[in-house]
């Protein structure tokens, strides 16, 4: 008896997420054994993996099991906006965030998310790109804004554990490199770039706050659209706007590669960090790299609405000895809980006044290749 609609389009979205998860654990094995030998006594290291829009299909990066459990450990996970829409199981994947972020607290680990275009236009009632199909998972249209108002589940966690832009450092050390994450394109003209990501975040958290707050706008459609809310600021509007960094595609769409180099050299020394990564727009068949790695964006659209390229981003920061000598430091993995070392193969006591060589390596990982976007090296002494 041939399969319903339904049935047959349960069975595929099914179908993806094995596919999804099996590929992304292969890659964590590959990436893992593609590591180099375990460190020196004394040595440092840090794995961060980002991913792109997802759009309503569950999948990870590499580090969870079978059971979508948290077992990467200390790694740092990095996921950029638009966990929604598009797609059937947004209410899954938030669960699932959810989730994930207190286990890899309990392991020495980290969750970053990133909230994108979708997750405001949701908040705004712009719901042009919400499925039936997710209505109906959600239990219905009242469920859905239930969840999403600020008194929900859904709505305290936006506001709790997810911001505008994020600067992500790969150590507690001064000399190891930060990186700013946000949803669509930083630009220097931006008035509200710095303090970074201080002033972004406090302006899309009180605009997310006014659109979440009983009672919310209407879903549009079949409604019509109320716009931003009631209250909203010139600096929250702006944010909003084409310009800011929810819905800007500059440095991913410019085709005038110098200028996006001179740009991100300029937003780079104003915020302090070393690369620029963001999703928002996709290539269909890899993660684009500009300027030397110093603007990454990774939104391939890797969603079963899209069907790009399965992706995500690894980045892989080391510190090994040069020689003795120094004052001691307390040896710790990043974010770790309640500031114990973490259980690290390799991983010893780090030395104030000491040499180290550092490395970053930067990889864009597929489902059959691992290409490598960036490898810097130099020698830095910790103060």
């Amino acid at each position: 008896m041939p399969m319903s609609t339904g049935a047959r389009a349960l069975y595929v979205a099914l179908v993806v997420v094995v596919c999804v998860v099996f590929f992304f654990e292969r890659s964590h094995k590959k990436a893992q054994a593609d590591l180099p030998s375990p460190a020196p006594p004394g040595a440092y290291r840090q794995r961060l993996v980002a991913v792109g829009d997802l759009h309503g299909v569950l999948q990870m990066a590499g580090i969870i099991d079978d059971k979508h459990h948290w077992k990467a450990g200390s790694d740092i996970l990095v996921q950029t906006g638009d966990e929604i829409d598009r797609g059937t199981y947004a209410l899954d994947i938030y669960k699932l965030f959810q989730r994930l972020r207190t286990e890899a607290d309990v392991a020495g680990g980290r969750v970053v998310s990133i909230l994108g275009n979708h997750e405001f236009m949701n908040a705004l009632g712009d719901w042009r790109y919400v499925t039936n199909a997710d209505i109906k998972h959600w239990g219905g249209y009242k469920q859905r804004i239930a969840d999403m108002e600020s008194t929900g589940w859904l709505g305290a966690e936006w506001l709790a554990n997810y911001s505008v832009a994020a600067k992500v450092s790969m150590s507690p050390y001064d000399v190891s490199p930060s990186y700013s994450f946000s949803h669509g394109s930083l630009s220097p003209y931006f008035p509200f770039l710095t303090p970074f990501p201080q002033k972004i975040n406090e302006l899309g958290h009180s605009l997310l706050e006014r659109a979440l707050t009983p009672p919310m706008a209407k879903p549009h459609p079949p409604n019509q659209y109320e716009g931003l809310p009631k209250g909203t600021t010139p600096e929250e509007a702006e944010l909003y706007s084409q310009r800011g960094p929810l819905w800007a595609r500059g440095l991913a769409q410019s085709p005038d590669e110098k200028q996006v180099c001179k740009q991100a050299n300029t937003i780079r020394d104003k915020i302090g960090v070393r690369r620029i990564i963001g999703g928002h727009t996709p290539n269909f068949e890899h993660i684009v790299s500009r300027c030397n790695g110093d603007v990454i964006v990774i939104d391939t659209g890797i969603s079963y609405a899209y069907g790009g390229v399965l992706s995500a981003l690894e980045i892989i920061y080391t510190l090994d000895p040069v020689k003795d000598g120094g004052e001691m430091l307390a040896g710790q993995r990043p974010f770790v809980v309640g500031g114990a070392a973490a259980d690290v193969e390799g991983l010893g006591v780090l030395v104030k006044g000491k040499e180290y060589h550092e490395r970053e390596e930067v990889f864009a990982i597929y489902e059959h290749r691992k290409q490598r976007l960036a490898d810097e090296k130099r020698t830095v002494t910790l103060s």
